[in-house]
């Protein structure tokens, strides 16, 4: 039988470096002191005007506890007065904030906000005030409408750990890219050569006297490397939340390769004019989806797309083609041209805004969970995954033991509603348990004979089950089966929460399920 105490201890070893490096990892996101600022090229009151200091204190959710929330965190960031009498910041700034207060340039006193809208995958915010007449003697910020051209001097506003005053620090842009966020977001990313550290997220960077978008990262490891995103990514953001909901950004999830390999050229029988990016697995194989494997993606919209998969904006920037998505979309659809067994192709092409994951990201939310008897379930998640994320004894025992989370990390659900459902925690202290080893992180795989699709779905097995014993099977190699007394699993519930101090049985959710009648 695989050591499953080993497992658990490095698991458990894994989850206690996480949650107490919860507040410097959050904190190492954001963009420590910089050189105090220039006096060259510093902007009128007016600009500094606009751009304010952000105070957040943050429960972030505790993935190995999901009953309970992690210890208050504070974070500061930067943000900058737009137009709505509103606040952009970044997402990361106010990321599940309890509390947000902000504070204007040389003021002594804070102003409580709440946040109104809010995208992790592009990593932008917008913040409301309690007091409006903030806004009276602060105006918004002008924004530049075009990119800024490679050279172009930059300077960047924000407040760095290190004080307590506006800095400024100067720079030029260096690279403008279409790359990747996060959460399978990308968009358009300018990057720039002045100081970018903790504190200055959300502040805006600004060439000549309009901002050209809003500082949110810097490259660790390297010096004089922070990234912008640029003003393009704001106003696509702003329309979107503008009915109050945040929909996400249009996006292809086809997988490409270039087409730059002369034996694979021949191979599919190319005309030597013909450039463009191959489809290596289409997002779907279904009869209807328009694109299939090998085609060639020769144009988007009117727009040719080269063996690289590159197109061009001006006579300078060269950007991956994805970025004309965002730009040429409607009704969630754009069109491609396909060279296909040698013949050109229009099609429509689906863009969703969302790609489902089987271990999908919180983005916001708390997890979900149920507990019952000893166990604690809970729903696979990337957060659950990026404790054990940097542990490579964790990541290879889950390799040994073929568990799903390993397995099909990335993977798409099978079916509709589908979602990997885990023991989150160690046993609970309870005689329920003795004589098993410790199941934490195994994948739930039958209850009682049934397969498991969800959370949801195992909440309701056992609701309703009827047999005396209650016996569960887990996905992998060499793991144990668990059988315990349903009815002593009942009994021991109460008993069990009350002496661990955990306030519910279960989340909102599941325990409408529990609660409900068959």
């Amino acid at each position: 039988m695989f050591p499953a105490v080993l497992l658990t201890a490095v698991l458990a070893t894994s989850i206690f470096v996480l949650q107490s490096a919860a507040a410097e990892a959050d904190a190492a996101k954001k963009p420590e002191a910089t050189a105090p600022p220039t006096a060259a090229g510093a902007k009128t009151n007016a600009v500094e005007n606009s751009v304010v200091k952000v105070f957040a204190t943050m429960r972030f959710p505790d993935a190995y506890k999901p009953w309970a929330k992690q210890a208050p965190s504070e974070a500061t960031g930067t943000g900058v007065i737009i137009e709505g009498r509103r606040i952009l910041t970044n997402a990361h700034v106010v990321s599940y904030a309890s509390q947000v207060q902000v504070q204007a340039n040389q003021a002594g006193d804070k102003i409580s906000a709440t946040v109104e809208s809010i995208a992790p995958g592009i990593d932008l915010a917008v913040l409301k005030l309690e007091d409006d007449s903030f806004f009276d003697t602060r105006p918004p910020l002008a924004r530049a409408s075009t990119l800024p051209d490679i050279k172009d001097t930059v300077l960047a506003y924000g407040y760095p750990t290190g004080g307590t005053s506006l800095s400024i620090t100067k720079g030029i842009v260096s690279r403008i890219e279409f790359a990747s966020y996060n959460l399978s977001v990308s968009g358009l990313r300018i990057q720039i050569d002045a100081a970018i550290n903790p504190g200055n997220s959300g502040g805006p960077a600004l060439v000549g006297d309009k901002m050209i978008g809003l500082a949110f990262s810097h490259l660790g490891g390297a010096q004089s490397i922070g990234y912008i995103i640029p003003n393009e990514e704001v106003e696509l953001f702003l329309a979107d939340v503008a009915d109050g909901k945040h929909d996400g950004k249009p996006a292809m999830f086809d997988e490409l390769q270039t087409l730059e390999n002369a034996a694979l050229r021949s191979f599919l029988k190319l005309d030597k004019k013909v450039e463009g990016m191959i489809v290596h697995a289409p997002y779907r194989t279904d009869p209807a989806y328009p694109l299939k494997r090998w085609d060639v993606i020769t144009k988007i919209g009117g727009t040719r797309v080269d063996d690289q998969g590159m197109i061009k904006l001006g006579d300078n920037l060269r950007v991956r083609f994805q970025y004309l998505i965002q730009k040429i979309a409607r009704n969630g659809k754009i069109s491609l041209t396909v060279v296909r067994a040698g013949q050109e192709v229009a099609v429509d092409l689906p863009v969703p805004t969302d790609r489902p994951l089987l271990i999908p990201d919180l983005r916001g939310a708390y997890p979900s969970y149920f507990v019952f008897g000893p166990l604690v379930f809970s729903t696979a998640t990337a957060q659950f995954i990026g404790g054990f994320g940097n542990n490579a004894n964790v990541l290879t025992m889950f390799s040994a033991i073929a568990s799903p989370l390993a397995l099909r990390r990335g993977d798409q659900p099978a079916f509709d509603g589908e979602s990997l459902v885990v023991i989150s925690s160690p046993f609970f202290p309870h005689k329920l348990s003795k004589g098993y080893g410790p199941p934490l992180a195994h994948v739930v795989k039958t209850v009682n004979g049934i397969l498991i699709k969800s959370l949801p779905h195992l909440v309701e097995v056992l609701r309703d089950a009827k047999d005396e014993f209650i016996t569960l099977e887990f996905s992998g190699r060499n793991l144990e089966a668990l059988v315990f007394s349903r009815q002593d699993c009942l009994a021991a519930t109460e008993e069990i929460l009350t002496d661990n101090g955990v306030r519910a049985q279960g989340s909102t959710d599941t325990l409408a399920i529990w609660n409900a009648k068959k």
